[in-house]
């Protein structure tokens, strides 16, 4: 027992590196892990007293206990039950999907990332960008919304620059909870999004499993108060136009609510731009017939380094406005009991919110004028819509702002006879003029259209 032991000197190493991790996982890590917890915990509690609405809980459960929750919920156990059914597959396998489901679906959010990156990223893009005007229709609605109620902002989609204006703009509200599509599902993105607390959903699965964990998931996330932000139209408005809403998500909140959920207040927002990031590939994609997206990340990277050139060389500008206005909310008690006039109300909500920009406002009066304008019936024609949306701006400067952007990308020609649309360009500002053209309007003959006259 008390003899030497000759060992040679790498299996000492190993012996005492064993140890060492032995000893740092019982011992060490725990109160590491413990000091940062208490750290994490102080830093959310500070947020919470400067939100509007605090970080639920439920949005800082660790990943692994969601997904597992989810996985065992009630209602998902029955879908695996009757997908084992249907299929003809053993229940565990039939499990395993659903599991699989979840750990694609649950974000991993963190505060940290959240509001230490994500927040001052989304400020300096937006501000860099655009100048952000935001406007609320209704404010004394928006501030009479009870603070346990569940709040989902619901928006039209124009750019995939919406996230970041949205999460700038609502930042000391709270934490906002996406649902993405499968763009974002590549690398390095999926780790960042799921970060941000955003969800991944499958726009294109019909399968009844999937629904039901993607369905108990939102509404699991509304029962427990968590701030969400939908896209009803589904994608990106490849005419301009707000589109039909897909009611998936809508409908699962209000089941939720239906079923013993805490009270939901939808609050549309419209979001508008003076220049589309992505206005050419959207009307590409338009044209083609096809929701494929031909935008690569060498074109990404290319397009921004031209702007950090530009911005180094001192001859950057902005591309116009960003429009954000926050409509009447509509509380999920007082809304219609159809799913489907819950979404027209929301959308009619949101067109009647639109912010009238100068570029759109421009592109509107040309692309209805019969031939070309002067300016003085360019601005009498912009000066009438911003007067119907009750909109203050003077109706000279907006015209002159407008006119700017469109000289500088190229889209008008101005002769002795007046203002008109360059030839090429006609549909990209008939991209524009769709945002604040009323879909009544729009819709009618031409016969029919409030005209503007042409010099």
């Amino acid at each position: 027992m008390t003899q030497p032991v000759t060992l040679p000197l790498w299996a000492l190493l190993l012996i005492l590196a064993f140890a060492a991790v032995t000893f740092a996982s019982h011992f060490l890590f725990p109160s590491v892990r413990w000091f940062f917890r208490r750290r994490a915990e102080r830093a959310v509690a500070e947020l919470n007293r400067r939100l509007h609405t605090p970080i639920q809980p439920f949005k800082l459960a660790r990943r692994h206990d969601m997904v597992m929750r989810l996985s065992y919920d009630s209602e998902v156990m029955a879908a695996v039950q009757t997908e084992a059914r249907r299929e003809r597959i053993p229940e565990n396998v039939a499990f395993e999907r659903a599991r699989r489901y979840a750990r694609e679906i649950v974000p991993a959010f963190s505060a940290a990332a959240y509001f230490g990156f994500a927040i001052r990223l989304a400020r300096w893009l937006s501000t860099s960008l655009y100048d952000v005007r935001l406007q609320v229709v209704d404010e004394d609605a928006l501030k009479a919304i009870p603070a346990d109620a569940t709040v989902v902002f619901v928006m039209n989609h124009r750019s995939n620059m919406d996230y970041v204006l949205v999460t700038y703009l609502v930042a000391e509200r709270s934490a906002l909870s996406y649902a993405v599509g499968e763009w974002a599902r590549v690398w390095p993105l999926r780790a960042l999004v799921r970060a941000m607390g955003a969800y991944f959903i499958r726009r294109r699965s019909r399968g009844q499993l999937y629904r039901r964990v993607l369905a108990r998931y939102v509404q699991m996330a509304a029962e427990a108060g968590v701030t969400q932000a939908l896209f009803p139209e589904g994608g990106l408005s490849l005419d301009g136009r707000l589109g039909s809403p897909k009611l998936g998500l809508l409908n699962y909140i209000r089941e939720g609510a239906e079923t013993g959920g805490r009270a939901a207040v939808f609050v549309p927002v419209a979001l508008n731009y003076d220049r589309v990031l992505e206005d050419r590939v959207l009307l590409a994609a338009s044209a083609s017939g096809e929701r494929r997206f031909r935008a690569r990340i060498p074109t990404v990277l290319g397009f921004a380094l031209k702007m950090l050139r530009l911005r180094l060389r001192g001859r950057f500008r902005r591309f116009g406005r960003a429009g954000v206005a926050m409509g009447r909310p509509l509380a999920l008690a007082d809304a219609p009991t159809r799913t489907e006039d819950l979404a027209a109300e929301l959308m009619a909500r949101i067109e009647e919110a639109m912010p009238r920009l100068p570029l759109p406002l421009v592109a509107r009066a040309l692309t209805e004028a019969d031939g070309p304008l002067s300016r003085a019936a360019l601005t009498a024609g912009v000066g009438r819509w911003l007067a119907e949306a009750g909109a203050d701006d003077p109706a000279e400067a907006v015209v002159a702002e407008g006119l700017a952007m469109a000289r500088l990308r190229g889209l008008v020609r101005e002769g002795p006879d007046g203002i008109v649309p360059q030839p090429d360009e006609a549909r990209l500002l008939r991209f524009y003029a769709a945002s604040v053209t009323p879909r009544r309007a729009a819709s009618l003959p031409e016969s029919r259209r409030p005209e503007i006259e042409a010099t």
